[in-house]
């Protein structure tokens, strides 16, 4: 996201505690080391300059942890955003752009889902985001905040131009995860010692393994800039909401296949229990992204969205 609001001429400057990211990833941008729990720390990074837009990417987003430690997420999720909020009211910020997610809507009456389904979260990470959202409705109606939350599905891939990719630690992201195992059998490893895993094998899908809607994170880097314009223009009003997903939808044992094409490496995997909190099917419908941003996914081929991830890992940068 740095990168492309470099490219689109913004001024860019990124606070991160660091906890989960990575400073090399910011580039040459400034870096402020702070954690939004600490309101202090978040009222001084406001005060180093005039801000147009905050756009907050800076939460715990892993499901299964949110489960076995929900309070670890309240506190960084919500509380971290209220305390940025409120820096913001001090400083006068007004124009917020919020990353959610499809978990919000748990398990889907309907797919593919549009913003009117239900949001019934059945996890806690998925029920922080909820809450943030009904929280900048709130704030849009007392103190004349406007925001744009992107709900996105699975955030996949990496940047084209193979500066910055998914790098997480530990990881458990289903692509990075299929394609280090393809790494280890490339450089030698046998592949029946796999460890990688497929998290349940009887859900009420075609080959019974979880289906998820995968999105380029170049294409949500798009959207985000869209949002961006949409808010210093001045259009819309309040709170707004939009699903960013290509609306096709993929299990688990077709995106191992496709990777095992992408890489020609022969990719075997075990099977285990299903993860707490984990829907069925979570596929999205983003024709209101479409009709009010203007936005497309241009990277919607899964082959494509491997393949690119594929590539930085290559190029020695992926764990």
């Amino acid at each position: 996201m740095v990168l492309a609001l470099q490219e689109a001429g913004y001024r860019v400057v990124v606070l991160d505690n660091l906890s989960r990211g990575h400073a090399r990833s910011v580039g040459a941008v400034p870096l402020i080391v702070a954690d939004l729990c600490s309101p202090a720390a978040v009222d001084s990074a406001l005060a180093t300059g005039s801000y147009d837009v905050v756009m907050h990417f800076a939460a715990l987003a892993y499901v299964g942890e949110s489960v076995t430690q929900p309070e670890l997420y309240f506190q960084n999720n919500v509380v971290g955003t209220l305390n940025l909020l409120a820096a913001m009211r001090r400083h006068g910020v007004d124009k917020f752009v919020f990353s959610s997610s499809c978990a919000t809507y748990g398990e889907p009456d309907r797919v593919p889902i549009d913003e009117s389904h239900p949001q019934r979260p059945i996890n806690p990470y998925g029920r922080t985001k909820l809450i943030v959202e009904q929280i900048l409705a709130d704030y849009a109606v007392a103190y004349g905040l406007r925001s744009v939350s992107l709900r996105y599905f699975n955030a996949a891939g990496a940047d084209e131009a193979g500066r910055v990719g998914e790098d997480h630690a530990p990881e458990t992201h289903l692509i990075p995860l299929i394609l280090a195992e393809a790494m280890r059998i490339k450089n030698g490893g046998d592949p029946a010692n796999t460890n990688l895993q497929v998290f349940g094998h009887d859900f009420n899908t075609e080959d019974g393994s979880c289906v998820r809607d995968y999105i380029h994170v170049t294409d949500l880097c798009q959207a985000h800039l869209l949002a961006v314009d949409r808010l210093l223009s001045n259009q819309g009003t309040g709170a707004e909401y939009f699903n960013l997903a290509n609306g096709l939808g993929f299990s688990v044992l077709q995106v191992i296949e496709a990777c095992q094409k992408v890489t020609g490496q022969p990719i075997r995997y075990q099977l285990a229990g299903p993860r707490s909190g984990d829907p069925a099917t979570l596929i999205g419908d983003a024709r209101l992204a479409e009709q009010v941003l203007g936005w497309r996914p241009e990277h919607a081929e899964l082959n494509d969205i491997i393949a690119s991830a594929w590539a930085w890992m290559n190029r020695g940068q992926g764990s």
